[in-house]
């Protein structure tokens, strides 16, 4: 099911199983089938009876198809990625990379992690969801920052982040206009080429605002330690 941000999830047909399936399982759930040893194992039932997709996982898939038309791409630093027509966007895991797509970036939503309390509560109060039907405009920016932002403590890193840099501070600026929705890739099983991946999405009429945050922020202390970053900016289907 496509939601109004263009995003979808994977699901299995499994999740609703055909009656021949129900009374296997009913019939191997049996206490006949306890009796003579033929009780699935968990994991042929697991197999058998998939999950849904995990909420926080979400799969960026560069091709020629999804939702949102890629109308530019910048390659800020580093290394570039490859110049695709679409932006695909979906609620959990994608194992293989779909025909006609270039690329695949993964990342899962977490807790704030270098805010006070007192700045959360602010960002609660002003932030909306991604997704919001007016806006019609989008950016997905990954980044990977260094080795020496890295081997920072967490307080060092936080002094850095708003002391210093002043970055949410910044955000808060141009709330509720930008909704911004961050994955966190270095949570993932598998390595991947981005530390972060944060989607934007505002109306046609913020647009000049959200390039003069991104700017303001490409200005910071913070911003010295990103070593890979891409700016694609997007337009929905019809818009």
């Amino acid at each position: 099911m496509r939601d109004l941000a263009g995003i979808h999830s994977m699901k299995s047909d499994s999740l609703h199983p055909s009656p021949n399936r129900r009374r296997f399982f009913g019939q191997m759930c049996g206490l006949g089938a306890v009796a003579s040893g033929m009780m699935p194992t968990f994991l042929e039932a697991k197999d058998a009876m998939q999950t849904i997709a995990n909420p926080r996982l979400f799969t960026f898939i560069g091709g020629d198809s999804g939702a949102w038309q890629v109308i530019a791409r910048k390659t800020v630093i580093g290394e570039p990625l490859p110049t695709v027509k679409r932006l695909d966007i979906v609620i959990g895991e994608v194992k293989e990379l779909p025909e006609n797509a270039l690329w695949k970036l993964s990342g899962v939503t977490s807790n704030e992690r270098y805010v006070t309390r007192s700045e959360k509560d602010q960002l609660t109060a002003k932030q909306v969801t991604i997704g919001r039907p007016e806006a019609t405009h989008a950016a997905m920016i990954p980044i990977r920052k260094n080795s020496k932002w890295w081997a920072l403590t967490q307080d060092e890193r936080r002094a850095i982040f708003e002391e210093s840099s002043h970055h949410i501070k910044i955000g808060m600026k141009y709330l509720p206009a930008i909704a911004r929705r961050l994955h966190h890739c270095r949570d993932m099983a598998e390595p991947q080429p981005f530390d972060f991946i944060t989607l934007f999405d505002y109306t046609k009429a913020d647009s000049t605002a959200f390039e003069d945050m991104v700017a303001e922020l490409r200005t910071t202390e913070e911003w010295k330690y990103v070593e890979r970053e891409i700016d694609l900016r997007m337009v929905r289907d019809g818009k």
